[in-house]
């Protein structure tokens, strides 16, 4: 399979599938991380004298298009970030997108309507998928997957659709490929992994499979709780999943055979309630009362964990140690961060929470080795998983 940089696009039109997939609320753009980590590949393309067809996705939608859910907002930012452009139809087929495409000139830019908006795009219904895919090939007489995100989805943009097409992986893929590569064949060690989150059920399998490969695994987030209920601690009203503990009791155990560093909290960030103005209070892990909920790991576990990170060449870091979003709760989640800015080797932050997190505590991408755009999918890979749009693109 030739690589983009090498394809002849001269006046041809590509379909170009990417991760748009931004946080926005009232119908303002939170996060634009995604945004930007697609314009090499766009530009790439410009430079190459294509046109070119966006495909992107904005959520889940259960019941067809809504307002709160549209591409809009996104393709006037993408518009702003090239200073181009971007036509947008408010549709993802029909015949006024089939004319638009059709008339599109070299260096001229279409970014249709939220993909998922169609329900064959993540129909189960091979046939389905296939017909939905065939729509899309009419727009384009070449087909490049950028979209890391969505590429452990067997969706028709992303698996069906390069069947159908000449293709090539764009410049985002192939830096994620290589990054989770280093990270899974051959990190400089000491190798540390950071995991948080909500829930332990999430990242079960990536514990698993990499267990036997790092030499710290640091536990925040939500998902500490049943760490520290597996343990026979009280844990108060925090989350906890009580149908894990006996699977978490084995990593536990597990961990400690293969003499791997395993850092839960000492201390616990606790509240009466799940709000931004609750009061916060620092106790003991051993000392969480019944009737609070612990809402972000103490300034001591933090240290610790910095401590540690410190000591590593490489670490990836996925999910925030705390509910980041309040600020009596974010302290956790900052010092872990700024850690990873601090480590002599290379230091990835796993996409989705974590990359939020990171640009909503004020840290820039550049202070860290990588910053992921694909939460789950790089949950997938690092689990050992193939991912079906690495498959479609000959890249697994």
């Amino acid at each position: 399979m030739p690589g983009l940089s090498t394809v002849d696009l001269k006046g041809k039109r590509v379909f170009l599938r990417c991760d748009l997939n931004v946080p926005i609320k009232d119908g303002v753009i939170k996060d634009d991380g995604r945004i930007k980590a697609s314009l090499p590949t766009i530009q790439l393309l410009l430079s190459k004298g294509a046109s070119i067809v966006i495909a992107a996705h904005l959520g889940r939608p259960k019941d067809g298009p809504t307002a709160e859910l549209s591409l809009s907002p996104v393709a006037k930012r993408l518009s702003e970030l090239l200073n181009k452009e971007v036509k947008f139809p408010g549709e993802i087929t029909g015949k006024a997108v089939t004319k638009l495409v059709g008339a599109l000139m070299p260096g001229e830019i279409v970014l249709l309507e939220n993909i998922r908006f169609a329900p064959d795009e993540t129909s189960k219904d091979e046939a389905q998928r296939t017909s939905f895919a065939k729509e899309l090939a009419a727009f384009a007489e070449f087909y490049v997957g950028d979209g890391f995100g969505a590429v452990h989805r067997k969706h028709a943009s992303v698996f069906d659709l390069p069947k159908l097409l000449p293709h090539a992986s764009g410049s985002l893929i192939d830096a994620e490929v290589t990054v989770l590569k280093s990270l899974t064949e051959n990190p400089e060690r000491p190798y540390g992994v950071i995991l948080g989150g909500a829930k332990t059920s999430d990242k079960l399998a990536v514990i698993e499979n990499l267990l036997a490969k790092v030499d710290v695994l640091a536990i925040g987030g939500g998902m500490v709780f049943t760490f520290l209920k597996a343990q026979g601690k009280e844990i108060g009203t925090s989350l906890v999943e009580n149908e894990m503990l006996e699977e978490v009791k084995a990593l536990i155990e597990k961990a400690k055979q293969l003499g791997v560093t395993l850092l839960l909290p000492t201390d616990i960030v606790v509240a009466p309630s799940f709000s931004s103005d609750a009061p916060p209070t620092l106790v003991s892990v051993d000392e969480i009362p019944r009737d609070q909920m612990g809402l972000d790991i103490g300034p001591e576990s933090a240290k610790s964990y910095a401590a540690q990170i410190l000591l590593c060449k490489t670490v990836f870091w996925n999910g925030p140690m705390g509910v980041f979003e309040f600020s009596n709760f974010a302290a956790g989640t900052k010092t872990v961060a700024q850690a990873l800015t601090q480590i002599k080797g290379m230091s990835v932050v796993g996409g989705g929470d974590s990359a939020a997190a990171v640009r909503a505590l004020g840290f820039q991408d550049s202070q860290f080795g990588y910053i992921s755009t694909g939460g789950g999918a790089s949950l997938e890979y690092l689990e050992g998983k193939q991912l079906p749009g690495l498959v479609a693109l000959g890249l697994a």
